[in-house]
């Protein structure tokens, strides 16, 4: 496989995005030519009216964000746990594995800290000293069951030649029917009646979110931050990171060199499980305090961020704070514009689709003589 420069990958994914909202833009002012409104925003001789503005859209999509502090912290818990889940699935892919089990791990993650830390906490100290401890031990369980539920999939594709893909897409289902058995049968809410839900974790146990109004805690963007760096050197600086990569890459040479592919691919999935859980972790001690069956499909979206960032866990940050403000500016579109909401799912649909295509984008910087002729790879990794 050959690779990129550095430099190639961003100008790459910069074309993409700005080929993204020029697409989208035109696709943003066709349907407001026949959509129906009473006051009609744009008018072209020959042609019509048109219901929507492109430049309103797309100032509100990316400013709406940014309109105060408590939207401004809506933007970074989403960003914390899309770079979450994008790490999980970009480790797997950088093994040459594709795990779109993240919301499954996710799921399982979560459910295993809501019951985890409101099972111990009566047991332990409240206030700080407690919460130095839930905490913690609540994002080791969250890791330890989501790794676990990772290396299913792993070992089926090592030991009995199961396609990964189709696992676990399967065991996403099988997390969302499993957790919301174990709940409602062992660990259900007493004092909830009606909805299906674990005990609310006490407030001392929770990620601290006194910076920002609303459910966003700079302790959880500090652990994706420091997630981040383990596995830039984890990929680029261990032997094993280095094995990972190269069995992604060749898995002959892999091989040859005396590393186990099978071994290989059930500790990846673990490794990308864990993440995932940590992912489902860090939402039940940020945003919800308990576990319900109502997860939202974060794992999913990892995909798309480790699609933009190439795999490079770097990348996943930027990737991560782009679609976070994707997220929280669909809201503010809903809020101030009489716009779909659809429509910004259409605009990041078109996101992960160009930049999806490196290829296409090395082939026009060819046509005008721009850039290598070396075909692209997303995948991530160093210069060769």
């Amino acid at each position: 496989m050959t690779t990129a420069s550095k430099v190639e990958r961003i100008v790459i994914s910069i074309a993409a995005l700005i080929a993204s909202i020029f697409v989208g833009g035109i696709v943003v002012l066709a349907a407001g030519f026949v959509a129906e409104c009473s006051q009609p925003v744009l008018f072209f001789p020959g042609v019509g009216y048109s219901c929507y503005n492109p430049v309103s859209v797309y100032l509100e999509l990316f400013t709406g964000p940014f309109s105060n502090a408590g939207v401004f912290g809506e933007t970074l818990q989403q960003t914390t746990i899309l770079l979450l889940t994008g790490l999980s699935v970009a480790l797997a892919f950088r093994a040459g594995l594709f795990n779109i089990g993240t919301q499954g791990q996710f799921v399982m993650g979560s459910m295993a800290t809501a019951i985890t830390v409101p099972l111990l906490a009566p047991s332990l100290p409240g206030g700080l000293a407690g919460g130095l401890i839930l905490i913690p031990l609540g994002l080791f369980v969250g890791a330890l069951i989501g790794g676990l539920y990772g290396a299913i999939p792993g070992a089926l594709k090592a030991y009995a030649e199961a396609n990964e893909v189709i696992t676990t897409i399967m065991l996403n289902f099988v997390a969302t029917f499993l957790s919301l058995l174990i709940v409602s049968t062992w660990f259900k809410d007493p004092n909830s009646t009606n909805n299906t839900q674990t005990a609310r974790i006490p407030d001392y146990a929770m990620l601290d979110s006194s910076v920002f109004p609303g459910d966003f805690s700079l302790v959880a963007l500090a652990i994706a931050l420091t997630l981040v760096a383990a596995m830039t050197w984890f990929l680029a600086r261990t032997a094993f990171g280095y094995d990972l990569r190269i069995s992604g890459i060749q898995e002959g040479a892999a091989a040859y060199s005396g590393v186990s592919a099978k071994k290989m691919t059930v500790i990846s999935m673990g490794l990308s499980g864990a993440l995932g859980g940590i992912a489902g972790a860090v939402y039940i001690l940020m945003v919800t305090g308990r576990w319900m069956p109502t997860a939202p499909a974060f794992g999913f979206d990892g995909i798309t961020v480790s699609i933009l960032a190439g795999n490079n866990p770097v990348g996943a940050i930027f990737a991560a704070f782009l679609f976070g403000m994707l997220k929280v500016g669909r809201v503010a579109i809903d809020f101030n514009l009489d716009v779909p909401s659809q429509l910004v799912g259409v605009l990041r649909g078109l996101i992960i689709l160009f930049v999806a295509m490196p290829e296409f984008f090395r082939m026009l910087g060819t046509r005008f003589n721009v850039g290598s002729k070396t075909a692209v790879a997303t995948d991530g990794g160093e210069d060769q």
